[in-house]
């Protein structure tokens, strides 16, 4: 039962918005990503969809958890500066079908974690594009295999 990494979708620059950047929404793109996600997903079958209380990673899974028939549920834990918290928060879900939308600097300290606590090989090049999922599988508490699937657009 695989837990679903996702980095938001592309929103755009921090520098173009006015507001919170914790309301940043997608740009066009962005939810162009968002909706080939779905296609990308469902077939993992999460029967949870998790996110980042920011705006951008909500908007991010919206279409899987609608396609899915499931609420996106808010997890301060996966927000941006939320490492250590998201590490404990995928390994108290490791054996669960879950699908989790957070951010770019929370993603590579989780998946570092994985590496250096569980021997979990990331490839020669880890990547973490926007729209990008890591597909993390774990056996006995432990992950022992992670895929990289890059965004489709």
């Amino acid at each position: 039962m695989p837990v679903l990494l996702i980095r938001h979708a592309h929103a755009g620059s921090r520098k173009d918005w006015d507001g919170a950047d914790r309301d940043r929404p997608l740009s066009p793109k962005g939810r162009q990503q968002a909706d080939a996600l779905v296609g990308l997903l469902e077939v993992f079958a999460p029967q949870r969809v998790l996110s980042s209380p920011y705006v951008r990673c909500v908007e991010t899974v919206t279409p899987l958890a609608r396609n899915l028939n499931l609420p996106v549920e808010a997890a301060p834990a996966l927000a941006e500066g939320g490492g250590s918290e998201a590490l404990s928060l995928v390994r108290s879900l490791a054996d669960d079908k879950v699908a989790m939308c957070t951010h770019g600097d929370v993603i590579p300290e989780v998946l570092v974690a994985l590496a250096d606590e569980d021997r979990l090989d990331l490839g020669l090049r880890p990547r973490q594009a926007k729209g990008s999922v890591w597909v993390l599988e774990a056996h006995g508490g432990k992950f022992v295999r992670a895929t990289y699937l890059a965004p489709k657009i």
